[in-house]
């Protein structure tokens, strides 16, 4: 991936303060603005959008504009301070994406791999084949129950592969668990708590709303192609830091690129058959002859931007039918490490709810962040939309409640620190990253995924392979540059092995099931029961 460096004369970027005051006067009608005229508007600066961006610059079209709505680019990838270290500075924590998926001996390198190690991003392994188990009792063994679902777990991938080649119409992981012999009692919270921390905490759903092939395979084909380990990021500079140093081989590093448009909200776009209009809440406008959208799929469902006309019912139906889960991570710091140091994850199983605080990981140890004193709780779905409507306080002193059940001969005290986001409060993505719900099949997820005239689509949603993991975001943003570049350069593109000119595919009438050799020719997926 290397880049070459131009500006187009023609992008205007106005200022802060200009813009600041134009808002304020009476703005011309949508028709009547004057816009800033690019060949390709790339609406968002997350992965997708930064790599979109490099699908163009390496086919010398240098000619577009990325709007962003935050102050810098990285989109979900984001981090903040948090605490203190013994000299007083703070701690870099990842409030989004922390994890570089997929790490080892697989068939192929997983990008983020790559370029985490172009730009020397700091990561360690982040072992969870062991976990310490607790209940309100405290410490409590009940490893046995994590090695029987371990059993059934490999079972039922095997049956969810074998599904595939067989074009079994799917269900949810709840039967796909329960006829591979996994069918634990609702009461029972340990195997709950298991449960969740095998399928919940990836997922950010339970198995009851989540498809069983779908959510299957995303994971398989993760770890099956790229390796079977996952590694923390733990760079001071941020996970964002490859996002910043690819843009930084294409952008202007020394000023402003006047290509980037930072601080912009999109709050109208105008498509047709020959253009797109880009109309922003402070009164710029941008047009362009295709626009590529990045936006999560939370912002797409909570009608954040208005869309002329309307969004066909076919595509309006796709962005609603699938969900956005939220995975909220709970930072706490201590005066000390009062919690074991021999394991850096505790799962604990709520007498009363599943899914309460269950699981703890510490980054005081070596290799992540060692003597911080540190240790966040992971929170997803209704768990996590409950604490972002109640108070920092109210959370605080329910996970202080749980952490002295799990370690009553402790002494534990009021964190020095503490610190979460509220995924579903920001504007910018409504959630955290998105799953596959039962039911749903492969002509759906292409609706989802298919451009409306010159309007194009792309992020970690979009990605049958790969949905929810940030090198999803990555192909995806890729992809939908290089379609953009066949289009204007008037040839095809050819992307696993299948010829395409032109528009992505739709459906207008839906169907129960979809061919399963549409899995391979659309998403190069293997066909085999390793899927």
């Amino acid at each position: 991936m290397h880049f070459t460096f131009s500006i187009c004369p023609s992008l205007i970027l106005i200022t802060g303060t200009i813009k600041a005051a134009f808002a304020h006067v009476a703005q011309p009608s949508p028709e009547d603005r004057i816009c800033t005229e690019t060949t390709v508007a790339i609406l968002g600066g997350g992965m997708a959008g930064i790599t979109a961006a490099q699908a163009l610059t390496n086919a010398s079209i240098h000619d577009f504009v990325i709007l962003e709505y935050r102050n810098g680019i990285g989109g979900r990838v984001w981090n903040t301070d948090f605490g203190e270290d013994e000299n007083g500075k703070p701690h870099v924590i990842e409030f989004g994406a922390n994890w570089l998926h997929g790490v080892g001996n697989g068939r192929t390198e997983n990008p983020l791999v790559t370029l985490a190690r172009k730009h020397k991003l700091k990561n360690t392994l982040d072992d969870t084949s062991f976990v310490l188990t607790y209940d309100e009792t405290g410490h409590n063994d009940y490893q046995e129950v994590l090695a029987v679902f371990k059993d059934v777990k490999n079972a039922a991938y095997r049956d969810a592969g074998q599904m595939l080649i067989d074009n079994v119409q799917d269900g949810n992981a709840r039967t796909g668990f329960a006829m591979a012999g996994w069918n634990p009692r609702r009461n029972d919270m340990k195997a709950q708590a298991v449960e969740w921390w095998n399928w919940d905490c990836e997922s950010a759903a339970s198995p009851d709303a989540s498809s069983f092939i779908f959510g299957v395979a995303a994971e398989n084909l993760t770890y099956n192609q790229f390796g079977e380990d996952n590694h923390m990021v733990v760079d001071p500079r941020g996970y964002k830091t490859i996002i910043e140093g690819e843009a930084s081989t294409f952008l202007h590093k020394e000023v402003q690129d006047r290509r980037l448009w930072l601080n912009t909200q999109v709050s109208d776009i105008r498509y047709s058959k020959n253009s797109v209009k880009v109309i922003n809440k402070d009164g710029t406008c941008v047009s362009a002859a295709y626009a590529i959208c990045t936006f999560s799929l939370g912002v797409l469902q909570n009608d954040a931007v208005q869309f002329h006309p309307p969004l066909p019912k076919w595509k309006q139906t796709a962005i609603q039918k699938f969900s956005m889960g939220t995975y909220t991570k709970i930072f706490l710091q201590f005066n000390e490490t009062f919690w074991p140091t021999d394991a850096n994850h505790f799962l604990y199983a709520s007498p009363t709810t599943r899914g309460y605080y269950p699981i703890f990981q510490s980054l005081s140890t070596e290799g992540f962040l060692p003597e911080s004193n540190i240790l966040f709780a992971t929170v997803v779905d209704e768990q996590a939309y409950r604490v972002e409507r109640q108070s920092d306080e109210e959370t605080k002193q329910e996970i202080l409640a749980v952490l002295r059940q799990m370690f009553p001969e402790k002494d534990v005290p009021e964190p020095t620190a503490f610190l979460y986001p509220r995924w579903n409060s920001e504007p910018w993505a409504y959630g955290s990253y998105s799953n596959w719900p039962v039911g749903t099949t492969l002509e759906m997820h292409q609706n989802l995924r298919a451009n409306v005239d010159r309007l194009w689509f792309a992020g970690e949603a979009t990605s049958a392979s790969y949905f929810g993991f940030l090198h999803g975001a990555w192909f995806e943003g890729r992809e939908a540059g290089e379609q953009i570049v066949a289009l204007l350069k008037g040839r095809c593109l050819t992307t696993y092995g299948k010829v395409t000119c032109g528009e992505r595919a739709h459906y207008d009438i839906l169907h129960g099931t979809t061919p399963s050799d549409a899995y391979s020719a659309i998403n190069g997926w293997p066909l085999d029961s390793t899927v």
